[in-house]
């Protein structure tokens, strides 16, 4: 068993290293032809059109993903459906990739000269730049391999590998041209956690918060009260609409332990003084950085100067911002 479990793992190994060695190898073959498409797809009114067929299908079906993800209008058009009626798809300003590892795939062969026929550009995203596909098209990106990862040197792993990174370069290059910002990803990524890092703001959480706070001369009995009834574990100490302590949950209960008498005390007793504060304006994310780096669970908001309410641990937890 222990040979077994050694083997799995030297074999795993190997293919990561054959994966990452080919990959690496990739570097040698962007050619002026990279940049120039780059340039024809930002440059173009249309849209890119990404094709091809079995698991080079697959692979430009996540590109297209990462494209639109990323600002560049794309489509994914099966190479098997275009020859029966989706070359419909290809409008006039399009440009067309086709992906194929060897170049020389029956259904790419017979789809080329429709699409020249039509007059639009062809990029070539191969492992064979000699092939049909890529001696027919205007622009050659080479994602040649010298194996794949299989022991049998016949499953596609290493070579649709290497088509997703020269995806992946295409994208983020075309992401640069357009000058793709971290606001531009969360328009196109509203939902999820990742959506709400770059969009949630703390004014979204206290808007739905209670606003705990008391006075300086606030009672003991008056601040549990307050505490308890807002149910956040922790309440604000103002003076003129300003911050200028925090009470917490943990503060009362270390007043319970040292003192046997607190019907004198008052808030400015107890209180925590130069509290973390955060703007009404800021990120979420930001409140979960702070509240973190501060091993603290809630974190009190300003409105420049003014206090606007409190951000809980919990309503971080709920946004699924962890």
């Amino acid at each position: 068993m222990k040979k077994n479990k050694n083997t799995i793992i030297e074999t795993a190994k190997q293919t990561i290293i054959d994966e990452s060695n080919a990959i690496a190898n990739l570097v040698k073959f962007l050619t002026k032809d990279f940049e120039n498409a780059v340039h024809f797809i930002h440059n173009s009114n249309g849209r890119l059109i990404v094709t091809g067929i079995g698991k080079s299908a697959k692979i430009g079906e996540k590109i297209v993903a990462t494209l639109n993800s990323t600002g560049t209008p794309a489509i994914f058009m099966h190479a098997a459906d275009a020859i029966h009626g989706d070359l419909g798809n290809i409008q006039k300003n399009d440009v067309v990739m086709c992906i194929s590892k060897s170049g020389n795939t029956p259904e790419i062969k017979v789809l080329v000269p429709f699409i020249k026929n039509y007059g639009n550009k062809i990029i070539a995203l191969t492992g064979n730049i000699k092939s049909y596909l890529g001696t027919n098209a205007d622009f050659v990106l080479n994602c040649y391999v010298e194996k794949e990862a299989c022991p049998n040197n016949l499953a596609p792993t290493t070579s649709t590998t290497a088509q997703l990174v020269i995806g992946d370069a295409l994208a983020v290059c075309l992401l640069e041209l357009n000058h793709f910002s971290s606001k531009d990803f969360a328009k196109y990524h509203p939902g999820g956690a990742l959506g709400k890092k770059l969009y949630l703001r703390v004014k979204d959480l206290t808007d739905n918060n209670a606003k705990p706070e008391v006075q300086l001369t606030t009672p003991i009995k008056d601040v549990i009260i307050e505490i308890s009834k807002k149910r956040l574990g922790t309440t604000a100490v103002i003076k003129n609409n300003k911050i200028v302590g925090i009470i917490t949950d943990g503060d009362v209960r270390r007043m319970l332990k040292d003192n046997s008498d607190i019907s004198q005390l008052t808030a400015a007793d107890i209180m925590s003084k130069n509290p973390k504060t955060i703007q009404v304006d800021a990120m979420a994310i930001k409140a979960l950085e702070t509240m973190e780096n501060n091993n603290i669970t809630q974190i009190l908001v300003e409105d420049k100067t003014a206090y606007i309410g409190v951000v809980h641990l919990h309503d971080l937890l709920k946004e699924g911002l962890f």
